[in-house]
């Protein structure tokens, strides 16, 4: 298994489900999965394989060995399976902030978002608050998924901006959500 310079703790357990430093075995149903999902992503056209290996080779193998990585990517397991990935993105090591990053198996989405998403946003707390002390964590969501909300803020991340007609989507601009959590040295 790789493991993060930055983090002493490399596995995030709750029950069966766990977070694990992003593993290459994991990248092309990462891939999959990412293309299935381009629309609420950040990434403008579907990735392909050979992206897919230069971005691993490129840009994930360096975050593990350095101090301060811009972003600390994992993959979420259930039973030791990879059923989704994403980490702290965007990470401010100054300031002590990050935003979360989370897309899972587009076939178990139907059934079980919320869960998977509320246990995701457990684990990444234990990395954000308890492994890496940080001040707070956001979501940056594009708003064209409102079954996303319930369970950030069910998870105690609250509402913090608006961000009105902040990106183009199909024909219109669409608004961007903030949720924030702040860490209040509870643990996880």
């Amino acid at each position: 298994m790789n493991s993060y310079k930055a983090i002493g703790q490399q596995k995030f357990s709750l029950n069966s489900y766990s977070i694990v430093p992003i593993r290459y075995e994991d990248r092309m149903d990462i891939l999959k999965w990412r293309n299935e999902q381009v629309y609420h992503l950040r990434q403008n056209k579907p990735l392909k394989e050979v992206d897919q290996e230069i971005y691993f080779n490129t840009v994930i193998y360096k975050l593990f060995d350095q101090e301060s990585p811009s972003q600390l990517l994992f993959s979420f397991l259930k039973d030791e399976v990879c059923i989704g990935y994403g980490g702290l993105v965007h990470i401010n090591w100054v300031d002590k902030n990050a935003e979360i990053s989370f897309i899972m198996d587009t076939k178990l989405e139907k059934e079980n978002f919320a869960s998977y998403w509320k246990i995701f946003l457990n684990l990444i707390q234990q990395v954000a608050f308890n492994e890496l002390n940080f001040h707070k964590i956001s979501t940056f969501a594009f708003d064209l998924r409102p079954h996303l909300y319930a369970p950030i803020e069910e998870a105690g991340f609250v509402k913090e901006a608006t961000l009105k007609d902040h990106f183009w989507f199909n024909g219109e601009y669409k608004d961007v959500i903030i949720h924030t959590k702040f860490h209040q040295l509870n643990k996880f």
